[in-house]
């Protein structure tokens, strides 16, 4: 790996953990122990998770490098498998 790829991986890894204590931050029952649900938090959750998701596809298995159908075939799974989730829970 060379060296600005080393940068970037880490730089991917901060920016995976930041998302990791903001999604922390947004539940509700780390603060008081109560937990109420919210539509709100849950989808912002959820957007969180889908942009974790498409890095740690993209960087650490190195989809980043693999031809343009794969790198479009994982982001149209993400679409698919995000928006379903979504589907189901705001149904």
């Amino acid at each position: 790996m060379t060296r600005t790829g080393a940068r970037l991986t880490t730089l991917v890894w901060l920016v995976l953990s930041a998302i990791t204590l903001i999604a922390w931050f947004l539940a509700p029952a780390h603060a008081n122990g109560i937990a109420v649900a919210s539509v709100w938090i849950t989808v912002a959750v959820l957007a969180l998770g889908f942009v974790k998701a498409r890095l740690i596809i993209r960087y650490f298995m190195e989809v980043r490098t693999a031809p343009q159908w794969l790198r479009l075939f994982t982001d149209i799974w993400l679409v698919a498998l995000w928006g379903g989730v979504l589907a189901i829970y705001l149904y």
